[in-house]
């Protein structure tokens, strides 16, 4: 249609005009064949405007005004516009809430109008959205009642999707066992059904985080290769974190060197920029075993290191392991050494070598105290291994032997 066609021409070069000339279309009387495919047309290029140009109170407002259109709209080309107006506040910078607006004012509209279909997945997105919005509490409560719900529909891919963010919110609030439980779920309904790539590498990619929190990080990596190769066969810029992680993941190993050639490689090639660059130095530092640069690397990349906070658990536990190592180290020939000396060696803050030595004594990492009067550590020599708790195993099974014994010769003897 013509003036659809200049409507859209419009708003590329003066967005103002634009906007009134989608409003005019989508409010004028056209005809019935030409209804439902000119107006849902005009109604997302108008939403892809607006979103440019961070309109968001009349991002909100649109969505309310061509509801009574929808009456002209089957329900799947309605779901979709409404879906579609949502995805397109995204690229409103900082717009969680706006999103979480939209999204609780259609599922209401949905519950009136009895959109039972549209709003199981507004109430999906939403609960996404709470999730990224850290309000774990709203989006528990939105997924039990729709996971009850969906499951008697026997809906599997729609399970997989729910079941996947409760997975996150766990993940987020550090249970792990009830992370692993949904996400277990969750892999399970995907197996049933064909899985579109990139929610199974959304699958993937949690089942590497949940690995990495258990340590084991080889089988995290297998997860992440997995993860990063199904969002780069569609262009995801998740697949750059998918990297990332794989790169955590060898850092974590203790093999750096591997660091290396992943980023060499045409995958790390495609992605080089500050995160990769940040684990590089990371992987350096560990692989030249100095906290000097390890803590440089730290404040070099800030932003991509403290920014993640999966990246940043591990790292900082990394951190910690090589700075007590380092401290035991220098310690380890002296019975009795001022603490500024050890300072001085490591090269770090006094009061930072004061924190971290009373913390290793509280976890017995070393028998020793601190003598605040003096500034000095005080290390003791290990007590000697007790051998009394061995000896007392040894006689407790040695009873129960003739106990079990003499149990079988009184039962001889009644018999």
């Amino acid at each position: 249609m013509e003036e659809l066609r200049q409507a859209q021409e419009l708003a590329k070069s003066n967005p103002e005009q634009g906007i009134s000339a989608l409003r005019k279309l989508i409010n004028a009387d056209l005809p019935p064949d030409e209804v439902s495919r000119c107006k849902e047309a005009a109604i997302l290029k108008l939403g892809e405007v607006l979103a440019e140009n961070n309109k968001t109170q009349e991002l909100l407002q649109l969505l309310q005004e061509i509801r009574p259109l929808f009456v002209s709209f089957n329900k799947a080309k309605t779901a979709k516009i409404v879906r579609a107006l949502i995805d397109l506040s995204s690229k409103i910078p900082n717009s969680e809430e706006l999103q979480i607006r939209l999204c609780e004012d259609s599922i209401q509209w949905c519950r009136d109008e009895k959109r039972t279909f549209l709003r199981q997945r507004l109430e999906t997105k939403l609960a996404q959205l709470y999730c990224d919005s850290q309000r774990y509490k709203d989006a528990l409560d939105t997924i039990s009642p729709l996971l009850k719900e969906v499951k008697k529909l026997d809906d599997k891919l729609q399970l997989v999707e729910i079941q996947l963010i409760e997975s996150k919110v766990y993940a987020k609030l550090e249970n792990i066992p009830r992370s692993k439980a949904s996400l277990t779920a969750s892999r399970s309904c995907a197996n049933a059904i064909y899985c579109p790539p990139v929610l199974q590498a959304e699958i993937d990619m949690m089942s590497g985080i949940l690995n990495s929190e258990e340590k084991d990080y080889r089988t995290a990596y297998s997860y992440f290769y997995e993860a990063h190769e199904g969002f780069n066969s569609v262009e995801d810029s998740r697949a750059l974190f998918a990297l990332k992680n794989m790169l955590l993941s060898k850092i974590m190993c203790n093999r750096p060197e591997d660091v290396y050639i992943l980023i060499s490689s045409k995958a790390g090639t495609k992605y080089t920029g500050p995160q990769i660059e940040a684990m590089r130095c990371v992987a350096h530092a560990l692989q030249m075993r100095s906290l000097h640069e390890f803590q440089q690397a730290l404040n070099n990349f800030k932003q991509e290191i403290e920014g993640d906070p999966v990246v940043i658990r591990h790292v900082q536990a990394l951190y910690d392991t090589m700075l007590e190592q380092h401290l035991i180290r220098i310690i380890e020939p002296f019975s009795k050494v001022e603490l500024s000396h050890v300072a001085e060696l490591i090269e770090l803050p006094l009061e930072v070598v004061t924190g971290k030595l009373s913390q290793m004594i509280l976890d017995k990492k070393f028998e020793g105290t601190l003598d605040q009067g003096i500034g000095c550590l005080i290390v003791y020599d290990e007590p000697p291994t007790s051998k009394l708790y061995e000896s007392s195993l040894k006689y407790l099974d040695s009873l129960n032997l003739v106990m079990d014994s003499l149990f079988e010769k009184a039962s001889q003897v009644k018999g």
